[in-house]
């Protein structure tokens, strides 16, 4: 019997396995190639400028004539809370978590890139450099409207509920799906009419939950009563969790960190190779990077915010101090200081291979898995 569940009529795909969005690292190049092996392809957009994002959709669109979907952010994810008992705002202690960044950089031998070195680190479009500021309000907006430009198959929601656009994104014939943690945010998606709910749990990489993966996965399934299809998400990695995720009762996988490690990931090869060399303890969840609590690599950047005892600042601010040390790391080839988000998956990548070659094992994992199934009930 071939893998198949109500999510690839809903979305026109052969197989019930979606890319997850890992921003930057979904590419267009391993959307479109996710896509033309027969699952869904999702562009990782959160940190891409409208520029930039328009960009990529239209890169997809030339390298894939299946359907593909873009992944981003939400302004309702974006703390707007200032101080602490009349304390200092957010805003107003960036320039201290600046210089501990600048002081992070020296130590490590890193040196800060200029604006054009930035831009192509990032693969950033230049036009987007005077535009809102990353992560804020205004950027969640702007990306929202290019979405809806372009009319794209599929939209995900990282973070945050899509409600205010549902109505002008099911207007062009795109399937909306939203990722949550928690069966509290599945009834609040639910109820606003989005596809699909994606179940990630806290073995998931980047913005993920406080609840496992195990645990969260029934309780979400529970929670919508059948209302809405559920794609299980977080430390899925092989064919096996694809079947224990439908066992639970998804319809799906999304899935990141496997995808990671293959010729078309957007990372760079020291990372790639990190990946390689981790193993089940290798990574950690922290809010150095985003603001949000995020699962990673383990790195330097992440350790020295502990070591010092800092709290990082709220989105979008700490993105604010991040991103120039994140960017210097990944010029130099320091995955030790960034290495990127990863999840508990992370031991189960062995080689860096072909997006294409991943599918193909997961389906079949999948399948030879789900086939001795019934080999558990007795006579």
């Amino acid at each position: 019997m071939a893998l198949r569940t109500r999510i690839c009529d809903l979305l026109d795909i052969r197989y019930p396995i979606l890319l997850a969005g890992m921003g930057r690292a979904s590419t267009p190049e391993l959307a479109a190639a996710v896509s033309n092996a027969g699952g869904l392809g999702v562009i990782g957009a959160a940190s891409c400028g409208p520029n930039q994002l328009r960009d990529w959709i239209r890169r997809v669109r030339d390298l894939t004539d299946r359907p593909f979907g873009v992944d981003t952010l939400l302004p309702a994810s974006v703390r707007r809370g200032g101080s602490n008992a009349g304390g200092p705002s957010a805003e107003d202690l960036v320039p201290q978590h600046r210089a501990f960044a600048r002081d992070v950089m020296a130590k490590e031998g890193l040196e800060a890139l200029d604006p054009e070195a930035l831009d192509r680190v990032l693969d950033r479009h230049p036009a987007d450099r005077d535009g809102p500021a990353p992560l804020s309000r205004a950027f969640f907006e702007a990306q929202m409207e290019v979405v809806i430009e372009e009319r794209v198959p599929v939209y995900a929601a990282g973070l945050g509920n899509p409600a205010p656009w549902l109505d002008r994104l099911h207007a062009n014939g795109t399937r909306v799906m939203a990722v949550v943690g928690t069966t509290r945010h599945a009834r609040q998606v639910m109820e606003s009419g989005i596809d699909i709910i994606v179940a990630q749990g806290h073995d998931g990489g980047g913005h993920n939950s406080p609840i496992g993966t195990m645990a969260l996965i029934p309780q979400v399934m529970d929670a919508v009563a059948g209302r809405v299809p559920v794609v299980g998400a977080g430390g899925i990695g092989d064919g096996r969790g694809i079947a224990a995720a439908l066992m639970l009762g998804a319809e799906g996988a999304w899935i990141g960190t496997a995808f990671l490690a293959t010729e078309e990931a957007g990372i760079s090869p020291a990372q790639k190779q990190a990946l390689v060399e981790g193993n089940d303890e290798g990574t950690t969840v922290s809010r150095s990077v985003t603001g949000k609590p995020a699962r990673m690599v383990k790195n330097r950047w992440a350790a020295a915010y502990a070591e010092a005892g800092i709290e990082p600042l709220p989105m979008p601010y700490q993105g604010m101090v991040s991103t120039p040390v994140t960017a210097a790391a990944l010029a130099a080839g320091r995955a030790d200081v960034w290495g990127g988000f990863a999840g508990q998956g992370l031991g189960m990548v062995r080689a860096v291979r072909p997006a294409a070659a991943v599918m193909q094992d997961l389906v079949a994992g999948a399948e030879q898995v789900l086939g001795r199934a019934g080999g558990f009930l007795g006579g």
